[in-house]
């Protein structure tokens, strides 16, 4: 059980790896036998969100409703993980208000990174001008001027960020440390140089 509900909003571009290091987070705390949900930013628009397209007020409402679900789940000690790109900081702001009990994890990748990354092939129908309203194309992401948590996919592996996400909750008290730990000794000796050496711990 997690100590208290929280939020973990991860933001970024699109293909900066957002979803792949929650879902990774996500199967690490139910293995842990933790209360945890996971709201995408592509699922949702499936159902929730399904009504609204993808201009600055459609995005702002899209983001609120999902704040509103999100600080239900929270304050019922659920952990509630978030992928969205969440383009402005006004809005994540909000959500964090909102919310209360939250943490901003910026998984940071270039928009040349994430153009050669494209797993949808998003970047290059927006680049033609086939996608209006396309964040870092056409629309601006606004960087979080302070993340709690910065994931830089251009220099950390997966199981590096996921790490950090984990090291983090653990740390401030959300959930226990495990004792069966996910990384060996030599696993996490490795992992933690390499943050050492990227200059995050």
């Amino acid at each position: 059980m997690p100590k208290k509900g929280l939020t973990v909003w991860f933001t970024g571009l699109s293909a900066a790896g957002k979803t792949t290091i929650a879902l990774a987070v996500e199967k690490i705390l139910k293995d842990r036998g933790i209360k945890v949900e996971r709201l995408d930013g592509d699922t949702v628009r499936q159902s929730l969100t399904k009504d609204l397209g993808f201009s600055k007020e459609d995005r702002d409402k899209n983001i609120s409703r999902v704040s509103f679900v999100a600080k239900l789940l929270t304050r019922n000690n659920v952990i509630v993980l978030c992928s969205f790109i969440s383009p402005y900081r006004e809005e994540r702001n909000k959500a964090r208000e909102t919310i209360g009990s939250f943490i901003e994890v910026y998984v940071k990748a270039s928009v040349e990174e994430c153009s050669k990354r494209d797993p949808k092939g998003l970047y290059k129908k927006a680049l033609a001008g086939e996608i209006p309203h396309f964040t870092g194309v056409s629309d601006p992401y606004e960087e979080p001027e302070h993340a709690d948590l910065i994931c830089n996919t251009l220099k950390e592996t997966e199981e590096e960020s996921v790490q950090k996400v984990i090291s983090y909750l653990e740390d401030n008290g959300y959930i226990e440390k495990s004792g069966d730990d996910v990384y060996s000794d030599e696993e996490r000796e490795k992992v933690q140089k390499r943050l050492e050496d990227l200059g995050y711990i």
